[in-house]
């Protein structure tokens, strides 16, 4: 008897590709002998189903597993509101890069039904916390699995901050920003900016600085028990903004303080048993061009 019984299914927003597999999932599902639950918005797009329906939190409460059908950003925002359930997550790719959702729509039943079987893979990744403070009082906060930004929003202009590292002072630093990125998000926006790739394993948060004023600002790797703190500088003429993940934005205002750290609750991320993360690099990357 499969240690999942209880599966999740959580879709796509709008996507017609991602509904066609999730109707193929479900009647494999409901064909096996397991109970589904469709996460509420995912609901909508299955016409005709008679799955019990549930909020995205309920979801975490109600399953043994959930399975996202979508792209990478539909499995960061699972994650971001599933990790304090610890219910693991495997992803069906229906986006573009598919780097955290590696099981290809042809291959749903056969992967799958592997998963069901106790053949997979398990890891552990880790989430930031992310607040903000004016004068002291909370403002916003929010988590990611990938990275925490700071930007100038809808400026182009170089913004000033102060950089601290579990207390300690690291540099005032003008630049377009700065990114703050687990390993997960390593091969992600912090890629982008220049950043190392980072094996998922590490117990490590990367600093990528974005289009810093002085040149021979490089990104830091630290320990994944860091704790930062970032104060906007008086000096700035514009708002800068806060994002995780791309979601939960705060607009700051100089003399705010942004604290990030490592949340306390983790995500556990399910693959098929043949995963490899070189072989994911290769082909998402496009190494093998190179």
């Amino acid at each position: 008897m499969s240690e999942f019984q209880n599966i999740g299914l959580i879709g796509r927003k709008g996507s017609g590709s991602a509904a066609i597999s999730l109707r193929r999932l479900m009647a494999f599902l409901e064909r096996e002998g397991y109970s589904v639950v469709l996460e509420k918005d995912t609901a909508n797009s299955v016409v005709g189903h008679k799955a019990r329906v549930s909020s995205k939190d309920k979801l975490g409460e109600l399953c043994d597993l959930v399975i996202v059908v979508g792209g990478d950003g539909s499995l960061l925002a699972a994650a971001r509101a599933l990790a304090k359930f610890s219910v693991p997550l495997l992803g069906i790719n229906r986006g573009r890069l598919g780097f955290l959702t590696d099981i290809t729509p042809d291959e749903i039943e056969q992967k799958v039904a592997e998963v069901l079987a106790g053949k997979y893979m398990a890891e552990s990744r880790f989430l930031l916390d992310m607040s903000v403070t004016r004068d002291g009082k909370p403002i916003g906060k929010g988590s990611s699995l990938n990275d925490v930004v700071i930007h100038p929003g809808e400026y182009i202009r170089m913004i000033e901050f102060d950089l601290f590292i579990d207390g300690q002072f690291v540099y005032t630093q003008r630049s377009d920003g700065l990114i703050v990125s687990t390993p997960t998000g390593s091969t992600a926006y912090a890629l982008s900016g220049g950043g190392p790739i980072m094996h998922p394993k590490l117990d490590a948060i990367v600093v990528v600085p974005l289009n810093p004023h002085t040149l021979s600002s490089r990104p830091i790797v630290v320990e994944g028990s860091s704790e930062f703190k970032i104060i906007v500088s008086g000096h700035n003429t514009t708002h800068s903004y806060v994002t995780c993940d791309g979601h939960d934005q705060v607009i700051t205002e100089p003399g705010d303080v942004i604290r990030i750290h490592k949340k306390p609750h983790r995500l556990t991320l399910i693959h098929p048993i043949d995963h490899n993360f070189y072989e994911t690099c290769r082909s998402k990357l496009n190494w093998q061009n190179n």
